[in-house]
Order: C-alpha cells, then sequence, then structure tokens
C-alpha cells in the first residue's frame, strides 16, 4: 500500500474481485450493528438480558481487535475505484453512518432521498440539528464535486425553517450556484412530505494542491 495522494487518499493494489467479496461481507456486517444501536437505544428487555447482549458484545470486541489499522480509514482507491468506507455519512463499514447514497448529475447538482431513525434523535421525536448539518455538508460537497474535481466545506450557513421528524422520508437536495475560481458557492435543502425544513447555502473550495 502506497499513499501518493494529499490528506488520506491512499492507492493500494486491492483488485476489483477482493472489493467485491469485502463488500459482500462488511455491507451486511455493518446494517447488523446499525440495527444494534437502533435496539440499544429502543429496548424494553429486562436488564438481565441486556448483560447477556453486553457479553456477546464484548466478545465481538476481543475478536475485531485481533488485527486493526492506525488512524482512520481514507479513502482507497484501487483498479481505478475509490472506497471511502468509513466515512460518516456514506461508509460502508461506519455503523454511525445512515447511510446515505447519493446522486449527482456529473456536473453541478447532488439529490438523496433517506430516512433517519432513533439514533439521530435532537428533541424528542425531532432529528438532531447537527446531523442535518452533517447531512447538509456531505450533499453540498457532491454538488461542489459533481464533476469530479474534490471540494472542502469552507462556509455553511443552515436556516432552521421548522424541527424535521424521525422515521419520515426526507430529501436532500443541492446545486452550484455560481464559481469563483477554486470557490464553488453551493446552495439546498432538507425537505419532507409538508416541504422545506432546512434551508442552507455554504462555500466549497477545491484544495490547492488539486490545482485548476
Amino acid at each position: 500500500m502506497t499513499t501518493d495522494l494529499p490528506s488520506g487518499w491512499v492507492v493500494d493494489d486491492t483488485s476489483a474481485e477482493e472489493v467485491a467479496r469485502e463488500r459482500a461481507v462488511y455491507e451486511p456486517f455493518t446494517e447488523r450493528l446499525r440495527r444494534l444501536v437502533d435496539l440499544c437505544i429502543r429496548s424494553e428487555v429486562d436488564l438481565d438480558a441486556v448483560l447477556e447482549a453486553q457479553a456477546h458484545v464484548d466478545a465481538a470486541i476481543e475478536l475485531l481487535g485481533r488485527d486493526t489499522i492506525e488512524g482512520s480509514y481514507g479513502v482507497r482507491i484501487g483498479d481505478g475505484f475509490g472506497r471511502n468506507w468509513g466515512n460518516a455519512i456514506m461508509g460502508l463499514r461506519n455503523a454511525i453512518a445512515p447511510p446515505l447514497h447519493i446522486e449527482t448529475d456529473g456536473v453541478s447538482r447532488s439529490w438523496v432521498d433517506f430516512e433517519l431513525g432513533a439514533a439521530y434523535e435532537g428533541p424528542p421525536t425531532f432529528v438532531h440539528g447537527g446531523v442535518l448539518s452533517l447531512v447538509l455538508d456531505h450533499v453540498f460537497g457532491a454538488a461542489a464535486g459533481a464533476d469530479h474535481t474534490p471540494h472542502m466545506t469552507g462556509t455553511l450557513t443552515l436556516v432552521y425553517k421548522r424541527a424535521t421528524r424521525l422515521g419520515v422520508p426526507l430529501r436532500a437536495e443541492a446545486w452550484v450556484d455560481r464559481t469563483e475560481g477554486r470557490k464553488s458557492f453551493v446552495v439546498g435543502f432538507v425537505a419532507d412530505e409538508q416541504g422545506r425544513t432546512v434551508e442552507a447555502e455554504g462555500i466549497f473550495v477545491q484544495p490547492r494542491e488539486w490545482g485548476q
């Protein structure tokens, strides 16, 4: 494995076949961990059952901890494809991620349909405002980078129009309003079936090392 790109982008020699095998194992495994997080919040079993479950979790921790990497997962590139499996929004191996499957038009626009459950609660029955900021930050970055030019968050300003409910279908959209050199000025929103719950704008900047 060699690090040839900045900021945690790593080129490795993992084949497409091996990536497919890893995906086939890690994707359902991570979904089970998400289910476990949800059950930790919502379960009403007695405390003895919780202690029994803890013993199983402890065994899993011991097993998985036998061989780990230093630091974060980063983005790994092999055979022309990238794997950002540790990402907090769309990471295939990250149980914190909802995850979101963001689409783009390949030019300057992105969108995603999603739903957030009990793990993302802020005020009772509503999504935590910081989680919505996290979602929009990533969707905005996807719009700025829809043309395959990586961008980093410069600023992100949110206006919360009303509370966003947990457990209902949501949609986030973003698009580039204009560009100035390395800066892309992005606008967008989160909405439920009744309309927009959050509106936002931000400046996303292409890192100097990527040039322009």
